[in-house]
């Protein structure tokens, strides 16, 4: 997700802080922000955090593991996320190492389905390399894999752009996947193919409390409801 940043900043969108809502705040945070303090990111008002485990199939956040103790003992519902690498294997094997590396999901109320991060490649083709038709057999290979393992589909995190460019703006996901967009605005704009609204919404890459800032689209009951299942 750090890389949104710089694109940002080349496309020279303009970034404004949302106009004060009722939906539940939240942060994604990762190796970037090691030493989170839970306990400030609570008293500011922050619901919920996504944290970066897994990156391809050799990488695992050295924070992850403190960083998820410490949301969890602050109260904080929570999940991993995965950093897709599509050109270095495939999306089954991606989704295994997410899941024996803590993406994993239970029906305890305080854990987020977890998230596939896929998006501009930070080390070559914006698009790994991959067809669309490749790109979204990608996709569904990661999402089917990690449905069979947990009962629930990942949440899809992602840009307009880069999944309009890298899977040919695909509908296919939009009945299974919740939608976390990463749109860097006031308000947001037009979501990819298919889904009617974003289940996250990821508005600023920086704010009061470390890491990007992020907003649940409904209520606290929903929120929960979504990390029930």
């Amino acid at each position: 997700m750090k890389y949104l940043a710089s694109l940002a900043l080349i496309l020279a969108v303009a970034r404004a802080t949302p106009v004060k809502r009722a939906d539940p705040q939240g942060i994604d945070v990762s190796d970037y922000q090691p030493n989170v303090d839970w306990t400030t990111v609570v008293n500011n008002g922050i619901s919920f955090v996504y944290i970066k485990a897994t990156e391809g199939t050799s990488y695992i956040s050295p924070s992850f593991s403190s960083q998820y103790i410490g949301a969890t003992d602050a109260g904080l519902i929570r999940g991993g996320y995965h950093f897709a690498h599509p050109d270095e294997s495939t999306g089954a094997t991606q989704a295994s190492y997410f899941l024996a590396h803590g993406g994993g999901w239970s029906a305890d109320g305080i854990t987020l389905p977890g998230a596939l991060d896929i998006e501009y490649n930070p080390d070559g083709s914006e698009c790994y390399g991959l067809t669309a038709s490749e790109m979204v057999t990608w996709v569904e290979d990661f999402s089917n894999t990690y449905e069979a393992a947990t009962g629930r589909y990942p949440v899809i995190y992602t840009t307009t752009d880069w999944w309009t460019t890298c899977t040919g703006n695909s509908a296919a996901f939009a009945n299974t996947n919740p939608l976390w967009l990463a749109d860097y605005a006031s308000t947001i704009g037009t979501l990819p193919a298919g889904w009617e609204y974003t289940s996250f919404w990821q508005y600023a890459d920086s704010g009061p409390n470390p890491g990007d800032a992020d907003l649940w689209n409904g209520d606290l009951a929903g929120l929960q409801r979504m990390a029930l299942g």
